[in-house]
């Protein structure tokens, strides 16, 4: 691509003019799913789709897509680049939307600079992402390329009551084209890291091989509640104590190894829930991380090991339920080159890293070739109001996607 490069100030003030969209009476950024907010989000992307010159598409799932589609490359399947805009409750500006604009930006750059490509360049904004108002996350990606049944989807009640087809109908989302109907050749996906490891080694770059598998599970702990002073506590059968072994157990088997293996406990639960009545019953989640998945089966089957003593030992009873089940998802490892190889080709260092979140990317790699792009974020903070990547490093990200993009697009293979 030569000195060939993005329009940065174009890029930067939509990224802020999108994060304008949504805020709540506080200033709080909140952009969920099939909402109100993201019809107005979605609306104004939409008129940027339409300036460029692209064909907008939207499919059934509400997937919103920018189509450019130069002359004499009709027939070749597209190299698609996605990510979304909704976003999570008192949300930072960057997470998801820096990947769809920068999408955007760099479709632009190369028709604004005379640049043809081969294949046809998409652009995509993969609806509920977050998963914060409807269940399961990256429900959009996932029904695209068929990974979850249409209607089933469409039919998701809400954590409000809402049915999310009937929202999506109601916000003018609910499209006609079926999900799948693009088969891409391949699909990049770029993004804040979303952790601290850019950030900390002042790595501008990272070349993402692959996304870590997630295990989520509630457990459900049941004692005998009864009164807490009278109550001697070798007598107990305390569900909130057996749910505090449990945390315990997870933190010291993660910190004690020599792997990248992350627990956490992230939701619990007590009943009755007072001050002074030995919990009956604890209620918790548990996400188990890993980026293999010999050693995710290992995390669980120790995980469940520990329940089935802590039965014995707390004389409780132990239910678990299975939230969600991924395994980890390695990239095209071509392409992970090829990001490798852009970076060092505009003077940038780049390392090459797993991503510990979920993102589009891993879904899309069911159907195509795939890879992200990683930039830092301050320390690592993400789903945060204080969630901040600087300019500098927001334009070096969207170059190599736009090196990387380019050669895809000019692929015969």
């Amino acid at each position: 691509m030569g000195n060939h490069a993005i329009d940065a100030q174009r890029l930067t003030g939509r990224l802020r003019e999108l994060g304008t969209i949504g805020r709540d009476a506080d200033g709080r950024l909140a952009r969920l799913a099939a909402s109100e907010a993201d019809r107005l989000g979605r609306d104004r992307l939409r008129s940027w789709l339409a300036d460029a010159g692209l064909e907008v598409v939207v499919d059934r799932i509400g997937n919103v897509f920018g189509v450019w589609t130069p002359q004499g490359s009709g027939g070749r399947k597209p190299v698609l680049i996605g990510s979304h805009i909704d976003t999570v409750i008192d949300a930072g500006i960057y997470d998801g939307c820096y990947g769809v604009l920068s999408g955007l930006e760099v479709i632009q750059s190369l028709k604004e600079g005379g640049f043809t490509p081969t294949r046809p360049i998409a652009v995509a904004a993969f609806t509920n992402e977050e998963g914060v108002r409807y269940a399961p996350d990256m429900l959009g990606s996932l029904a695209f390329v068929g990974g979850l049944d249409l209607d089933a989807a469409l039919a998701t009640v809400g954590t409000d009551g809402s049915v999310f087809g009937e929202e999506l109908d109601r916000i003018g989302y609910a499209g006609y084209a079926e999900p799948g109907f693009m088969a891409p050749h391949a699909y990049l996906e770029l993004h804040i890291e979303q952790g601290p490891v850019l950030d900390r080694e002042g790595v501008p770059i990272g070349a993402v091989q692959g996304v870590q598998g997630i295990s989520w599970q509630k457990v459900t702990i049941e004692g005998d509640a009864n009164h807490a002073g009278t109550t001697p506590m070798s007598m107990r059968r305390d569900a909130g104590q057996a749910a505090a072994r449990v945390i315990t157990f997870l933190r010291g088997r993660a910190v004690a190894s020599n792997t990248p293996t992350v627990a956490t406990v992230g939701c619990m639960s007590f009943e009755p829930n007072a001050i002074n009545v030995i919990p009956a019953r604890a209620t918790f989640t548990v996400d188990l991380r890993d980026p293999d998945e010999d050693r995710l089966r290992d995390e669980e089957a120790a995980l469940s090991a520990f329940l089935d003593r802590l039965t014995a030992e707390e004389e409780v009873s132990v239910t678990v339920e299975r939230l969600a089940r991924f395994e980890p998802v390695p990239f095209d490892q071509r392409i992970v080159t090829m990001v490798e190889d852009a970076a060092r080709d505009r003077g940038l260092a780049s390392r090459r890293m797993t991503s510990g979140a979920g993102h589009d990317a891993q879904m899309l790699a069911r159907i195509a070739p795939a890879a992200m792009i990683f930039v830092p974020c301050l320390r690592g903070i993400s789903h945060s109001p204080k969630e901040f990547t600087a300019d500098a490093d927001l334009v070096a990200g969207a170059n190599v996607l736009l090196d990387v993009v380019w050669r895809l697009a000019n692929e015969d293979r």
